[in-house]
């Protein structure tokens, strides 16, 4: 969320920011709203200053006592008032993106994302690829050909884009999740399974609502459902609100695990979240419906920082690092993706993607999303740390994917088929395979 203050002394600034947003959020009208809300805070507290008065006198009259009446009917009308314009004001509040870096190119969509950098084992400077000498198969043939991957049941037992791992994928899954810690553990990270269903409010303080409402799944307690309710508030939902949702990464409980609270940032504090992860995927129909790449369940190890406004660019760059350290221990070749204004969301300020190389498509895929979310989420969380001054500042919120189960099993698939069908498995994998060192058809 962006603070009113920097709203009011920037309104062009906002208004500009908007536009290469593509936010119809009308920043004049917020100001009006703030400018009727302040005048009846105003005019409520000189009502409020004449009840306090009377009551510092002795007993007062009959006249006196309906006159006192009569102001505090009127100051409650007040604070109905003060409400409802506090609601209007925080609905358009919270439909505001973060103030996009100026690093970030200006864009309509992800056909103006800008390639930043290449890489590959055979060419890590210019990242070109090396083509095998022989026809690649796409990852669904292969899972099909050897056993590991059920699309037929996965759909009939839950529905069209689930599945069913087998086998060895199985085994691949947790290794790379045995990886992936270990990789993290080195570098201080503190391991977390979070909740994967969580109150609305932390979708709210993270800025997936009300931008991504459309892709998140709620569940249904007859308890706390209301016959024809929206799906989300119309006002910023407090704690005590009881609808739940399904997470769709493990970022917004990480973020909101800390709210309210005042930290201690003389040092980045790093947390690690494992979760399974629920998306409808409403936008995407018809879209790549072979496969594993797009489901509506997926398992994911994400980064999270918190971090002083000082460390705040310096880490996003450590996070995009320790992404690509990470994936060049696979030897896949990606390029990582300068996001640009079109296509990051709501809460970022900077983007990064890596897209690993997937040779069954002939195509780069998203593998890893490495944002700085400067201030907008602790604004909405209410998470604060001391600053050199001993001030309070609002903390900056750093977040990445460091692995996406299904997208990482894909691209070790095709990346690491051959020519007899079978699946190497990545040098850095192999200890947690329990001796496994290829995937070979079943006999």
């Amino acid at each position: 969320m962006l603070s009113l203050n920097l709203i009011r002394q920037n309104p062009e600034k906002i208004k500009q920011n908007n536009r290469i947003r593509k936010c119809a959020v009308d920043v004049d009208e917020i100001i009006a709203l703030d400018d009727e809300r302040r005048k009846l805070i105003a005019e409520a507290d000189v009502l409020r200053a004449l009840v306090n008065e009377a009551s510092m006198g002795g007993k007062p009259s009959m006249a006196e006592i309906e006159r006192l009446r009569e102001v505090k009917a009127k100051i409650t009308n007040y604070e109905l008032r003060i409400t409802n314009t506090e609601n209007e004001l925080n609905i358009l509040l919270v439909q505001l993106p973060n103030i996009t870096h100026e690093s970030v190119p200006v864009g309509k969509d992800d056909t103006e994302n800008v390639v930043y950098k290449k890489w590959s084992s055979s060419d890590p400077e210019k990242g070109s690829i090396k083509k095998p000498k022989f026809s690649i198969k796409p990852h669904y043939e292969i899972g099909k050909a050897l056993d590991l991957i059920d699309e037929e049941k996965g759909a009939k037992v839950a529905g069209s884009r689930f599945w069913y791992l087998k086998n060895e994928l199985v085994y691949l899954e947790f290794a790379l999740l045995h990886y992936a810690l270990e990789f993290l553990k080195k570098e201080g990270f503190t391991p977390v399974i979070p909740p994967m269903i969580v109150r609305e409010r932390a979708l709210y303080g993270t800025g997936f609502f009300p931008a991504d409402e459309h892709e998140i799944y709620r569940l249904a307690n007859p308890e706390f459902t209301v016959e024809g309710e929206n799906i989300i508030s119309n006002v910023i939902p407090s704690w005590n609100d009881p609808k739940q949702f399904l997470i769709g990464t493990a970022e917004v409980p990480l973020a909101a695990y800390h709210a309210d609270d005042t930290l201690d940032l003389s040092k980045p504090l790093k947390y690690c979240g494992f979760s399974s992860c629920f998306r409808r995927e409403a936008g995407t129909y018809g879209k790549d419906m072979k496969g594993i790449l797009r489901g509506h369940q997926f398992d994911k190890i994400e980064m999270f920082i918190f971090a002083s406004e000082s460390d705040s660019w310096q880490v996003h760059e450590y996070l995009l690092s320790l992404a690509e350290k990470f994936w060049q221990s696979f030897e896949i070749p990606y390029r990582v993706m300068l996001m640009c204004s079109g296509d990051i969301g709501a809460p970022n300020a900077k983007k990064y993607d890596i897209e690993a190389w997937m040779p069954g498509e002939g195509k780069y895929r998203e593998i890893v999303s490495a944002s700085n979310d400067t201030d907008f989420q602790a604004r909405r969380l209410n998470i604060k740390y001391k600053d050199t001054d001993g001030k309070k500042q609002y903390a900056n919120t750093l977040n990445s994917t460091l692995i996406a189960i299904g997208r990482a099993l894909i691209a070790i698939i095709e990346n690491c088929q051959t020519k007899e069908g079978s699946v190497v498995i990545p040098e850095a994998l192999k200890p947690y395979m329990f001796g496994l060192t290829t995937i070979i058809r079943k006999k």
